[in-house]
């Protein structure tokens, strides 16, 4: 595909690129939000974090694209970071008891069966699958449910508000989170067969 420039964007083996470096720096923030949720008991300042790094997940991506510097590791590091932030950050507020346990175990097992799908399709040969915009949707809303519900079972003054707003995001966000994964069953059907018949014509 080429970028605005007219140059063709290729996927390359570099390492140490800004994009790459932003996922990292994005992954390496999750150890201080763990820090002030369960060292410090911050609910206020850890829900601004996980907010801040949910708001900011579309950002590596756009600057791969922008300024062509789409790399492999950053195909397969960034869907991983992304992934592995929303698993902590909704874990750690479970475990903390902001967050009702139904809603907490609902989000996780959908994103569990999603990833082991993706596994067992990447090893039957399926070729890469881009996430939907309801998947995108669903996940939007709910990086912002969280730490809503965290900031609303802390003392700051407008904890009320936080929990009526954490609700208005989680409740749309989850349905739309639950829908999307079975919209991925005929886009994963058509992916494993084009990776097959790609596989197949190398040969």
């Amino acid at each position: 595909m080429p970028d605005s420039m007219g140059h063709a964007r290729v996927a390359d083996s570099r390492v140490l690129t800004l994009p790459n470096i932003i996922t990292l720096a994005r992954l390496a923030c999750l150890p201080a939000f763990l820090w002030l949720l369960f060292s410090q008991e911050d609910r206020h300042a850890a829900a601004w974090l996980l907010g801040g790094l949910g708001a900011t997940d579309w950002v590596d991506g756009w600057v791969a694209r922008r300024f062509n510097q789409v790399s492999e590791l950053g195909k397969l590091l960034d869907p991983i970071a992304d992934r592995l932030l929303f698993l902590v950050g909704v874990t750690a507020i479970w475990v903390d008891g902001s967050v009702p346990a139904w809603i907490a175990i609902a989000t996780l097992a959908r994103e569990t069966l999603v990833s082991v799908v993706a596994l067992v399709l990447g090893a039957l040969g399926s070729r890469r699958i881009d996430v939907t915009w309801w998947g995108k949707t669903g996940t939007f809303l709910l990086m912002f449910a969280f730490p809503l519900f965290l900031a609303g079972n802390s003392d700051v003054g407008w904890a009320d508000a936080g929990r009526v707003l954490a609700w208005m995001c989680v409740v749309p966000g989850l349905a739309i989170h639950i829908y999307s994964a079975a919209g991925y069953v005929p886009i994963a059907r058509l992916a494993l067969a084009d990776g097959r018949a790609a596989r197949a014509s190398s040969r």
